[in-house]
């Protein structure tokens, strides 16, 4: 199953349709039961998402890979790897379980400071001590793919790819990631839920992007597509995306995305390839 289920909900609220709140302790139980019995076995995380490590092992993940991400690295760090070890300590601690899959970085950027090299060697230590078994980046954009991966060696980069960010595929880089043997994870499949969202329903924010957003749904009514089929079928429409990271509030969300995995999409989207940092970077949109 080319899917891995996101958790930042797990921790925070998070994303523009969630109107539930934060998924509470039962539900992440459910969910994860749901997620394994569907060959989804794979877990994104963070530190910086709340209470999401804390949830997870709570619920018992032993029987998944688990993804998690480091935040900032400190700007008075004094001594790195013990603080790349501690950090990772606490996540394995967080979440009951003795290993991860991946390690990210959730600022790439720390990587091209002047304690690049040794906070690389520190995400080494970690791994050779067995207690990670890839390393990598989260990235928000492609432009600095060129000298990271001149600089480090990455097993696993997560980048966005939907379709108004088309960048992962416009640049070259999601060819050039497999070319490098990187494992690739695409996540805002949905843009934080805004390609997923009725007309009605777009918050008054996003009426500067009326034009795009109107020819979306138009698209998608005269080719008599769903949103979400359209949304989940562009990333795996590349054999180069290993797994698409996609984040539900409740079992009934994660039930209708599982059954559109199975459907291919033939679609072109490409005139809805944007590079408007301030709409494809939800990091960037005002929260009012």
């Amino acid at each position: 199953m080319r899917l891995a289920l996101g958790t930042a909900q797990f921790g925070m609220e998070y994303g523009i349709a969630n109107h539930s709140g934060r998924v509470n302790d039962a539900n992440a139980k459910a969910l994860l039961e749901l997620a394994l019995a569907s060959a989804v076995d794979v877990l994104d995380t963070a530190i910086a998402y709340g209470e999401s490590e804390t949830c997870l092992g709570n619920a018992g993940v032993a029987s998944f890979r688990v993804i998690t991400k480091l935040p900032a690295l400190p700007a008075n760090c004094q001594n790195i790897i013990k603080w790349v070890h501690e950090q990772v300590d606490a996540s394995l601690d967080r979440l009951k379980i003795n290993h991860l899959y991946g390690l990210l970085l959730h600022h790439s950027d720390d990587l091209l400071s002047v304690n690049g090299s040794r906070l690389y060697k520190a995400l080494q230590s970690v791994q050779d001590h067995g207690h990670v078994h890839k390393i990598g980046v989260s990235i928000y954009s492609p432009v600095h793919l060129n000298v990271l991966t001149e600089l480090y060696r990455l097993d696993l980069v997560q980048a966005p790819l939907n379709i108004f960010d088309q960048r992962l595929v416009s640049t070259g880089w999601l060819r050039r990631l497999k070319d490098l043997d990187v494992e690739v994870h695409t996540r805002s499949a949905f843009l934080q839920g805004l390609l997923l969202m009725g007309e009605q329903s777009i918050p008054p924010y996003f009426s500067q992007w009326n034009a795009i957003l109107t020819k979306w749904h138009q698209y998608l009514e005269r080719k008599n597509i769903s949103s979400i089929a359209a949304c989940l079928g562009f990333p795996l429409s590349y054999k180069e995306v290993d797994l698409v990271v996609v984040g539900v509030d409740d079992k009934s969300q994660l039930l209708e995305i599982l059954s559109y995995m199975d459907r291919s999409s033939s679609f072109d989207f490409s005139e809805f390839a944007s590079n408007d940092e301030q709409l494809i970077n939800p990091s960037l949109w005002a929260r009012t």
